[in-house]
């Protein structure tokens, strides 16, 4: 078995930078979406697919275990370097041999296998949302606008150690397996990138199609696709791309208009064509840059589960959508860090200049509700 591959990644039409990272290293294929800001996350992609690399070549282990040690190697990067504190990055990687692809997976990156015309998601969300959907607890059309949709519950580099998702499956001639980040999936529907996919004349066609599409629908974060094309014949390197690949979506012609009007009365509804045109695009820049904004806040506040948690965004609501979001949620109960007395400001929010200070603070509330902890346990009798 052959397998053809195309990758495309963008920055979108938000982020100041790419966080994503991708590996086409044949057979090892592999994204990684970087968290923890525009440094940190670049960082925490680009060390963990490395690591991944260096081990494979070296033949040390199997593909989870070469996770598990980008894992440590992000982890101990973030504890050692103040710059990049809190990073993570989630994956999704995939060795093909033969008629055989094994996947590994950490996070909300995605893979889908598309087989005669159907597709299917081969991995799950590590996600609070999709935990909440297994469980019953919302639906999945509920999922997608929940407010704590982007709430990862695991993570490469955030702890010394990770669990990794694993699943081997065969590959028929003509299937297409789509590696991909949120920035995709959280733009275009399945529906479309099963009809992008199907439809690509070729692998890089549809990595090509997929970035564009998400950006057209908005681009609100970094792009990724991967997609791996298995065909009958001997593996050729040349079949896949060596650099990294930068695209641009193209050009959208203006839908075609038809009247029976006048020339006045068109040069008038021209007019006001140009003036609603001008008028949506400044809205839209101006959403599109409050966004930007949004995403450089932080702070420190309660989680509806009662636990210290950081935010992305302002503790503010208009119009009833929540202008923030949670990044982490942490074990600690904010009933006892408000018990210390030091930190009365929590359920309000407690603001902090970047994702490193709210590291930091998060740090200092662990820190005095253990004091306060060990100080009620020694007064007891």
């Amino acid at each position: 078995m052959k397998i053809v591959a195309g990758v495309a990644t963008d920055i979108g039409r938000v982020r100041e930078g790419n966080e994503d990272s991708y590996l086409v290293e044949p057979p090892l294929f592999a994204v990684a979406d970087g968290m923890g800001g525009h440094r940190g996350g670049e960082v925490a992609s680009q060390l963990a697919l490395e690591t991944i690399e260096e081990r494979f070549r070296a033949g040390e282990g199997s593909l989870s275990e070469q996770v598990r040690l980008a894992n440590r190697a992000v982890f101990d990067r973030s504890a050692n370097d103040r710059k990049v504190a809190g990073m993570g990055t989630t994956l999704t990687a995939a060795i093909v041999t033969g008629e055989q692809a094994h996947l590994v997976h950490v996070g909300d990156t995605r893979a889908y296998l598309l087989r005669a015309g159907a597709m299917r998601q081969l991995t799950q969300d590590h996600t609070l949302v999709a935990r909440m959907v297994r469980t019953g607890e919302i639906s999945a059309e509920e999922a997608e606008v929940h407010p704590h949709r982007n709430v990862l519950t695991r993570v490469v580099g955030t702890e010394p150690d990770v669990v990794v998702d694993e699943e081997t499956i065969g590959l028929l001639e003509g299937d297409r397996l789509l590696l991909c980040s949120d920035g995709l999936t959280g733009m275009v529907t399945e529906d479309q990138i099963r009809a992008i996919l199907e439809a690509a004349t070729n692998a890089q066609e549809a990595a090509d199609r997929l970035v564009r599409a998400a950006n057209r629908a908005g681009g609100v974060d970094n792009i990724t696709a991967l997609v791996l094309e298995a065909v009958v014949g001997d593996e050729d390197p040349a079949e896949h791309p060596a650099d990294a690949v930068r695209t641009m979506p193209a050009p959208v012609a203006p839908p075609a208009t038809r009247t029976d009007a006048t020339a006045l009365d068109r040069r008038r509804l021209i007019r006001w064509g140009v003036v609603a045109a001008a008028a949506a695009v400044v809205l839209l820049v101006g959403f599109f840059a409050f966004r930007a904004w949004l995403d450089t806040r932080w702070y420190v506040g309660v989680s509806d589960g009662g636990n210290v948690a950081i935010y992305q965004g302002i503790p503010a609501s208009v119009l009833g959508f929540e202008l923030s979001h949670i990044e982490v949620e942490t074990p600690i109960a904010a009933a006892q860090a408000l018990a210390t007395g030091f930190h009365d400001g929590l359920n309000e929010g407690i603001n902090v200049g970047s994702r490193s200070e709210a590291n930091q603070l998060v740090a200092q509330i662990r820190k005095d509700v253990g004091q306060a902890t060990r100080g009620s346990k020694g007064g007891s009798p």
